[in-house]
């Protein structure tokens, strides 16, 4: 057996796993020169949630990241999370775009690309398989590991098999989730390397505290690399820590050859860095061994808890929890991995938020039922799929087979912002985000999200930000000791509060008064109604043709106009919520009187977005 060889995923994993994707490029740069004198088999740097992140938040050029990260890490290969015909975005590409996307990544910087797809289905792995082979880089051909009555071992041994049959260089096990069991893990491991010639990686997240044991027993079973990540973000929703597994394994025939004392100033300097991003810092840093249960992966329990955060519905994250594997079920177990996460996920938030199962769907669920993201692992719910395509096609060949090629029609779309067919490939992950940015870094406006400092932010603003759910009132003499338990749903025109008084638990309603307005009637003295409005100037919602969203997000499109004739259940807005688009219908049939939005404003739950005369 020779040495176990290590990918270190400081880069990219574990602070998507435990800030939300926030590290900055400038707080990478200052470290590379130690990270590359490691001896890393790899340096995960680069795709997963990074170029969203970079384009959305940080407002930083992911090429011009990665540029600088391989000038900066001249000895270590930079390793890619790339998802399959997805690439980095949340639709399915032409074959000529993942050409494209591989070919200026790996002009770029990247010389590893572990390619995985969120369903398992290879024929959506193998466009970018033969793109990472025909320039001459490392494909990992990648298992989404999950559990369920259809995924076993031999399962992912057959996949495996395949995946060497396209070319790929080695074969990793994604445990996005952290399943994996001490002895599921050596019995998958050993099946793998008796099953094919190439080598196997291990990647397991530590949400359920299992993960340094997995990674033990996978070692002991002949498994060739390790992913971990330094201390400073490891563990919890992250991966084992690097510096423990290499203390465990030294002096071993496993022995990594890592210098300790040198990982240990690379921790040092994270964790001084990491202090900047406490305004991101996930609420699930520890064990949790629900998600044994819910199968939610790392990084995404990290983003879901600071989306439910936004929506004031942090208190309703163990429903969402307990919803997730309900809807998993129903749309064929597929593994938990973006997007699948993100497209099970919100719609188990909205399952949760909107009072009832399915109510709303998003549009991605639709696309999924349909065959759009490829083969599902198990059949689906038919009364599911009927609610929500009806008797629509469901398709049955790879999804890219019906895509034209692209870039060509990219190139034109971007020709007035794109300096570069790097540029391009930005706009073709993210059209409208995607586009801002460029407009904006082309006009030198571009402004990062603020990193908020604790010692700068004043009591006056951290009361406004911050609000107290604790405090004391006095009444008529007697004092009261208020304790905030939770809130109900912030769209109710009463919205119940759940408060401790005394220690005794008590629900109040809250009417937000201060922000009804009354018109001050006409010249001749008559009087009209209050009217609802919210603080955003839209009306709220007073009758049934009033349409709203289930929770906050972005207007993608409006699909109506005034004067129009709808009926129920028609498509009237599209929404993007927690990354995914919903479509918001009619509850009514009736005449559009009115529109409230454009495309790109920012709603909530509470507000009129379209009012419908109803018939």
């Amino acid at each position: 057996m020779s040495k176990i060889h290590v990918t270190e995923l400081v880069l990219r994993d574990g602070h998507q796993s435990l800030i939300a994707t926030r590290m900055r490029t400038e707080d990478m740069l200052p470290i590379c020169s130690k990270l590359d004198d490691i001896g890393f088999w790899s340096l995960e740097a680069w795709g997963g949630a990074t170029f969203d992140a970079c384009v959305r938040f940080l407002k930083e050029d992911p090429w011009e990241r990665l540029q600088k990260l391989r000038k900066a890490l001249p000895n270590t290969p930079i390793n890619m999370l790339l998802r399959g015909q997805n690439l980095l975005g949340y639709r399915h590409y032409s074959d000529d775009v993942v050409h494209a996307f591989v070919k200026q990544a790996a002009d770029t910087g990247v010389d590893v690309f572990r390619i995985f797809d969120a369903m398992n289905d290879v024929r959506n792995l193998k466009t970018a398989i033969e793109a990472v082979k025909s320039v001459k880089k490392h494909a990992i051909g990648t298992l989404s590991f999950t559990t369920s009555p259809v995924h076993d071992v031999a399962y992912f041994v057959s996949m495996a098999k395949e995946l060497e049959a396209l070319g790929c260089d080695s074969i990793g096990v994604k445990d996005m989730a952290g399943l994996l069991t001490p002895t599921m893990a050596g019995e998958l491991v050993r099946s793998l390397k008796d099953a094919v010639s190439v080598p196997v990686h291990m990647h397991s997240h530590a949400t359920s505290g299992l993960a340094s044991m997995v990674m033990l027993k996978s070692v002991e079973n002949g498994v060739d690399i390790i992913d971990t990540c330094n201390s400073s973000f490891s563990e919890g929703a992250s991966h084992p820590t690097t510096e423990s597994l290499v203390a465990a394994l030294k002096g071993t025939e496993y022995d990594t050859g890592l210098d300790l004392g040198k990982l240990q100033e690379i921790t040092a300097y994270f964790k001084e860095v990491r202090k900047k991003y406490w305004q991101f810092e996930s609420a699930f840093t520890g064990v949790d061994t629900r998600v044994l249960v819910n199968q939610v992966p790392g990084g995404m329990i990290s983003n879901l808890s600071n989306q439910l955060k936004e929506q004031g519905a942090l208190d309703r994250m163990d429903e969402v929890l307990a919803e997730i594997p309900r809807v998993r079920e129903d749309l064929g177990f597929p593994p938990l991995v973006t997007p699948t996460s993100q497209i099970v996920g919100t719609q188990a938030v909205l399952n949760v938020l909107t009072g009832g199962r399915y109510k709303s769907i998003t549009n991605e669920v639709k696309n999924y039922l349909l065959g759009q993201y490829g083969k599902a692992p198990a059949a689906v719910n038919a009364e599911v799929r009927k609610q929500a395509v009806g008797d629509a096609e469901v398709i049955t060949c790879r999804p890219a087979d019906l895509l034209q090629p692209e870039m060509v029609k990219l190139q034109s779309e971007a020709e007035r912002f794109a300096n570069h067919e790097r540029d391009v490939l930005t706009f073709a992950m993210f059209p409208d985000i995607g586009k801002t940015f460029l407009q904006e870094r082309n006009a030198g406006s571009l402004q990062p999200e603020p990193l908020l400092s604790k010692d700068a932010v004043s009591q006056q603003t951290a009361a406004a930000r911050y609000a107290p759910n604790e405090f004391n009132i006095t009444l008529h003499g007697e004092t009261y000791h208020i304790k905030l338990t939770g809130s109900g749903h912030a769209g109710e025109e009463r919205r119940p509060y759940y408060v401790k008084v005394d220690g005794i638990s008590e629900e109040v309603f809250v009417e937000t008064l201060s922000e009804m307005e009354v018109s001050a009637g006409s010249s001749s003295g008559s009087k009209k109604k209050a009217t609802a409005v919210a603080s955003s100037g839209r009306p709220r919602p007073t009758h049934p043709g009033c349409i709203t969203t289930a929770m906050p997000g972005t207007i993608v499109t409006v699909k109506v106009n005034v004067g129009d004739k709808v009926s129920a259940g028609d498509g009237v807005l599209v929404i993007e919520a927690m990354k995914m688009e919903n479509e918001i219908q009619a509850g009514k049939s009736g005449t559009v009187l009115a529109i409230h939005v454009t495309k790109g404003d920012s709603v909530t739950p509470d507000e009129t977005l379209i009012e419908i005369q109803p018939e």
